[in-house]
């Protein structure tokens, strides 16, 4: 039977024994599990080794990295002997050995993703949504967006991967754009060296920024990739995992946004050619992408893995309410189907909503009376809503003709992305509809 998460361990094997190019691949294909049994003459056409030949004088530089001459070789694998036994020693010392370590020290998906609390919240997971992220940061120089409106919890979900990432002892780094100062900003050499001074000081090193940066020589550009990979990748032993949380507020400048955003997408394609980048692990953390035109070649956006957050279903919302003490789904049954529904599962929203129960501050048939009201509890929520619909009279057009339809509707594409960024409608293919009966009730007494 196959190794429970065999396939990550290979991947945390290449990684610890900085196995490069057509080496680790060599290692993924004779060592996947399903490929145990298989003899050296199949195998290495299945490596696309260019010959048998070739192919053995490959698996002998490989077990090299495992000799028992190294600091952590396997004690009874030697690569220069003859005979067929080296791979059975090597697999066997792999999978008796170096996995059980490894289980014991990295606990498995399965077991990442259950609820639980941190800083006095509770994280609620929503399968597969962790188990995605989780094996995709495992994947050298992987990109991963997670894309989802305001208050649906993308920094939680960014947060739980980066702890997650640390249990893999990568290096994890979150940084929240809307923390820095606006006038970084308004000059690209001067966000970018804050960039990289900031993950510096986050991992603990010196920040040398002055002994790899020459803007007048080679550009901005340059100068903070020469840093990352001189002085940051290389002064670690392990991946780096970089969280980038509010991406979206590049936005509103439009010049950073054009050299900064083009630059991720630039250390992402260095991964394929250059060993040193595959260390580095982007997540990008937003809300809308429409907002910035960047050329297609050159986009972060379409590259690497996109995340969209689900809503809770009433599982997750029964899991929420428990850590208030509050038996919703047993005890208000009707209740917790009808919230659900009109909130579109919406986290906030039910946090909310749990909260007011929980303190018997309304009863559950007010909360539902008085939500779409402007003195209900989403009130202010909703208002805020409705200042920035107001902001753009195509949009609230546009989103006139979503709530006073009961079947899905077609909107110019530009129209659609900014309404789904808001959170106010959900794709169903090409077309859309409004994504909860909350701003249905709410925006019809209005526009």
């Amino acid at each position: 039977m196959k190794p429970k998460d065999w396939d990550q361990f290979l991947q945390y094997i290449t990684e610890q024994y900085q196995l490069r190019g057509r080496l680790k691949e060599l290692f993924r294909v004779r060592f996947t599990y399903e490929n145990w049994r298989k003899p050296d003459l199949e195998i290495w056409e299945l490596a696309e080794a260019p010959s048998h030949e070739t192919y053995k004088k490959q698996m002998t530089q490989l077990y090299g990295y495992f000799s028992k001459e190294q600091p952590s070789g396997c004690p009874e694998l030697n690569p220069n002997s003859k005979g067929p036994g080296k791979f059975d020693i090597l697999r066997g010392w792999l999978r008796d050995v170096l996995y059980p370590q490894w289980t014991a020290s990295s606990p498995t998906i399965q077991q990442q993703v259950l609820p639980h609390s941190s800083n006095g919240f509770v994280y609620i997971p929503r399968f597969p949504v962790e188990s995605q992220t989780i094996q995709e940061i495992l994947k050298p120089g992987s990109l991963l967006r997670i894309r989802a409106p305001e208050k649906m919890g993308k920094t939680s979900l960014m947060r739980e991967l980066l702890n997650q990432a640390t249990t893999y002892h990568y290096n994890a780094i979150y940084l929240n754009l809307q923390n820095a100062e606006a006038n970084l900003f308004n000059n690209l050499d001067r966000f970018l060296r804050w960039f990289s001074a900031n993950i510096s000081r986050e991992l603990g090193l010196k920040p040398l920024i002055e002994d790899y940066w020459d803007e007048d020589l080679f550009g901005s550009l340059v100068s903070c990739k020469s840093y990352f990979q001189g002085h940051i990748l290389a002064s670690l032993e392990q991946p780096l995992v970089i969280g980038l949380d509010n991406l979206d507020r590049l936005f509103d400048y439009g010049l950073i946004a054009g050299d900064f955003l083009p630059m991720l997408r630039y250390w992402h394609e260095e991964a394929k050619t250059q060993y040193i980048w595959q260390n580095l692990r982007l997540v990008l953390a937003l809300s809308s992408e429409i907002y910035v035109k960047l050329d297609i070649h050159q986009s972060p956006f379409n590259v690497g893995k996109l995340i969209k957050l689900p809503g809770f279903n009433l599982e997750q919302m029964q899991i929420l309410a428990q850590s208030y003490q509050l038996d919703l789904v047993n005890k208000y049954p009707e209740f917790a189907q009808s919230l659900l529904y009109l909130v579109g599962g919406h986290p906030y929203l039910i946090r909310l909503a749990i909260e007011k129960i929980a303190s018997l501050n309304i009863t559950p048939d007010e909360l539902l009376l008085e939500a779409a009201t402007q003195g209900g509890i989403y009130g202010e929520y909703l208002r805020r809503l409705w200042e920035r619909l107001q902001q753009d009279a195509h949009l609230i057009t546009a989103f006139s003709k979503v709530i006073n339809s009961t079947e899905a509707v077609t909107l110019e594409p530009d129209l659609t992305y900014k309404l789904e960024s808001m959170g106010l409608i959900s794709l169903v293919g090409d077309e859309v509809q409004v994504s909860c009966q909350l701003y249905r009730q709410y925006f019809q007494d209005r526009i």
